[in-house]
């Protein structure tokens, strides 16, 4: 039996939305870009130039406890669903083949779009879906005009294979370039409300030198052997060619647009560990299901959002419903909650933070699987085959001394032990 079927609770109603009125709604996610990646958060000192970022912080709200899935499908497919991997299957990279991949039969925040008048897209990273669906698993999802690469990424950002009308396509042109390009030229045709959802490959390996143009590290050495003895310098010129094109797009848009276009900015997951520095040397960062790989920029500008930071907690599951209410539709799910009252100066209403990781393949990939739940300043690590783990997180942010080890207090168990409650809560809650 499909999702549709199985979860009723997902039915949209549209209600009224006051104090965002039929905004346009841009998405742009940033594919392996963690906070420490970010001027926007002080976390180390290996941040990329990225203005156009910047100036969204500075006119925008900050989000300093926003937590992703630990690698890119699963929390790809939390956004489309509103729900947690273990629902859908979803918690590890999809294949090929399409193991872990979401259903087509599952309601998608783009059917609850349909009713509402506005116009969507996906343009970009998909990695929701094998290709053994077809490649018109998009549209299938409620996504008619999906122009992008399909699966995890490219061998190459300057000639590589994307997907249009259900077909393949080969693109010489440098993919974040093509990809703001097909972005630009899909919002102008729009004449209602519009919600798009640009997700840019960029930073991504394979770790190169951008076009010129597009970036200030000029004395950078092109070639395999420069770029793997150091690869840092080459992510960040990734980083702030992706924001070039990230004004450019800005740019575009009519003063009227661009006051009326509400704009959310994510990264789907931590930094590569090669590029971290040993920030995160006790437990890495991409694929970890520790901060070092969860924990990522959030940060939301438009019309009726007061500048400023905010320590509430978001699932990106969360983007489902904000992203619907925004849109004056309505979703329920059992695991997505909407932030945008937050946006209006309300207080968040999520008191748990949720992460998974996990995978049916005999072969997996790196990383570290299980799940970690946080309430207040406390994270409980459950990672498979190992004893769980609890923190601090105000006194230990980097999850360095594990309060269960050695002499565990009577607190720290039975805080523990709750932890560990609200995550069998979370597990059988429908609804």
């Amino acid at each position: 039996m499909g999702l549709r079927k199985m979860l009723p609770a997902l039915a949209v109603m549209l209600v009224p939305l006051p104090v965002f009125a039929e905004p346009n709604i841009l998405l742009i996610i940033a594919d392996d870009m963690g906070i420490d990646a970010s001027f926007c958060y002080a976390l180390g000192d290996q941040q990329a130039p990225m203005p156009n970022i910047e100036a969204l912080c500075e006119t925008g709200l900050v989000f300093e406890n926003a937590y992703a899935a630990p690698t890119c499908s699963p929390t790809r497919a939390t956004i489309m669903s509103g729900l947690y991997g273990f629902r859908t299957g979803v918690g590890a990279p999809v294949d090929p083949n399409g193991s872990d991949q979401l259903s087509v039969d599952t309601p998608t925040i783009f059917d609850a779009l349909a009713p509402s008048g506005y116009a969507s897209n996906v343009i970009g990273k998909w990695h929701i879906s094998g290709r053994n669906l077809g490649y018109d698993a998009p549209e299938q999802m409620g996504v008619s005009d999906y122009f992008g690469l399909y699966a995890g990424g490219i061998q190459d950002y300057f000639d590589w294979t994307a997907i249009e009308d259900g077909e393949e396509v080969q693109i010489e042109g440098y993919s974040t370039t093509v990809l703001t390009d097909r972005a630009i030229d899909w919002i102008a045709a729009q004449d209602q409300p519009w919600f798009l959802w640009l997700a840019y490959n960029a930073p991504h390996a394979p770790f190169h030198l951008p076009p010129a143009d597009l970036h200030s590290f000029d004395d950078l050495p092109d070639g395999d052997a420069a770029i793997a003895a150091n690869p840092l310098p080459y992510y960040q010129a990734m980083l702030e060619a992706l924001d070039t094109e990230i004004g450019r797009l800005l740019g575009s848009l009519s003063e009227e647009a661009r006051a009326d276009t509400i704009v959310i900015f994510i990264g789907d997951n931590g930094t590569p560990n090669q590029v971290t520095r040993d920030l995160f040397a006790d437990h890495g960062a991409k694929g970890t299901i520790y901060d070092s790989g969860t924990r990522v920029p959030l940060i939301v500008s438009g019309p009726n959002i007061e500048a400023g930071r905010t320590d509430v907690f978001v699932n990106i599951t969360d983007l489902h419903a904000t992203i619907a209410e925004l849109a004056g539709a309505e979703v329920s799910t059992p695991d997505s909650i909407s932030f945008a009252p937050v946006l209006a100066g309300e207080p968040g209403t999520r008191d748990v933070v949720y992460v998974e990781h996990f995978t049916n393949r005999e072969t997996r990939g790196g990383g570290i699987y299980g799940w970690t739940l946080r309430q207040g300043d406390f994270k409980l690590v459950v990672a498979e085959g190992q004893d769980p783990e609890l923190y601090n997180l105000a006194e230990d942010p980097f999850e360095l001394h594990d309060l269960l080890a050695d002499r565990a207090t009577n607190e720290h168990m039975a805080i523990a032990e709750e932890l560990q409650a609200r995550q069998v809560d979370l597990i059988a809650r429908q609804n």
